[in-house]
């Protein structure tokens, strides 16, 4: 049955067309509308076929697209839309919004969406965390692998076209009987530990909130149910951080954590910059209290060109960057279609902001 609607383009705003639900992909299942949905934006460079699947998911609301570049259309539809599903952060117009009661960031490090105005609104926000979790443990897992392998050195050697052997390398041990420590038990933290498994480690995890029945984790520590995370930091041979950034984990390594680290154990982040103290974690890495770093993310990005870590011998770099999944974009897709239903039907959103999500910036 065909129904009538409207679907507006930036460029061509005062058009409508005919619309027949029956033909489109099919879309997440409604339940009641709890929470009806009047009108939305969306700023995503999504194909035909995908932005119907968002249509029909959200039929027989008037539904806008718009580039994410072209601020006079963004500006328009802010006056009328109660949705907006965006590329990068919501900004000043999206809280001045006079309907929005729900924006959907498409990605995942929320931190700057995360701001008090957001909460005192009473604003709905939701990111697209999870989608690359599994690409971001298999990268945490290349740099313990390559820190454990003393793979700089080998690298060098290998350039110098020099055969020989690295004093003490045949005490060295593998990942297998060692401990992992995970500091985040999201998706990514999820996955984190599947692999730690897989490589024969026994797994601590850390999260804020309390996790029922975590899957591949001999230690479950929460701090919403008082427990330290002291035992992680001194039993762990690898310690992985996949926690958001928020006012309680700024600056959650530093001084006091890494003196009480193994004199071996490595850190490895792929959260975000700020979780770690950075000249703390340059005083252990060169005074040797902790063995060595993979870092994803700093304090600062670009990291600047001065900064010490360059040089480190005992860090790895990457720009913030990871090698992709095959379905990243499917998953986003899904997680957005995922929330319209649960929007629709009042149910608990995936991915949402609360108010203990919050980061201060620092001066």
């Amino acid at each position: 049955m065909a129904e009538r609607r409207r679907y507006r383009r930036c460029s061509q705003v005062t058009e409508s067309e005919e619309f027949n639900a029956m033909q489109q992909p099919s879309a997440v299942p409604r339940m009641s509308h709890d929470r009806p949905i009047k009108a939305v934006l969306v700023t995503l460079p999504y194909t035909p076929e995908e932005l119907d699947e968002l249509r029909a998911a959200v039929a027989p609301a008037e539904f806008i697209h718009c580039s994410s570049t072209d601020e006079k259309g963004i500006a328009t539809a802010l006056e009328v839309v109660d949705v907006a599903i965006i590329a990068g952060d919501l900004d000043d117009r999206y809280i001045n919004a006079p309907n929005l009661k729900w924006v959907h960031c498409d990605h995942s490090g929320l931190t700057k969406s995360a701001r008090p105005e957001v909460f005192e609104k009473g604003l709905l926000v939701t990111g697209a965390a999870g989608r690359s979790a599994a690409a971001l443990a298999q990268h945490a897992f290349y740099f313990a692998l390559a820190l454990t392998y003393d793979a700089k050195q080998l690298i060098e050697m290998q350039s110098a076209h020099v055969w020989r052997g690295i004093p003490g390398y045949g005490e060295k041990l593998g990942l297998a009987g060692k401990t992992l420590g995970i500091v985040g038990y999201g998706q990514t933290g999820v996955e984190m530990a599947a692999l730690g498994k897989a490589f024969q480690m026994k797994v601590i995890a850390y999260n804020r909130s309390v996790v029922s029945a975590p899957s591949n984790v001999d230690l479950m520590l929460c701090s919403e149910r008082g427990d330290s995370i002291d035992q992680l930091v001194e039993e762990a041979d690898v310690i992985m951080l996949a926690t958001q950034l928020t006012d309680v984990t700024y600056h959650m390594f530093s001084t006091r954590q890494f003196a009480k680290m193994k004199h071996t154990a490595l850190i490895i982040n792929m959260a975000r910059g700020l979780v770690i103290d950075e000249a703390a974690l340059l005083e252990a890495l060169r005074s040797g209290e902790i063995a060595g770093a993979g870092l994803d993310v700093f304090s600062k990005e670009p990291l600047p060109a001065d900064s010490a870590l360059w040089d480190q011998p005992n860090v790895l770099i990457t720009p913030h960057m990871t090698p992709g999944l095959p379905d990243k974009r499917r998953r986003s897709i899904n997680m957005i279609l995922d929330n319209i239903g649960r929007y629709l039907s009042g149910e608990p959103m995936l991915n949402a902001l609360s108010a203990k999500d919050m980061f201060t910036p620092k001066s």
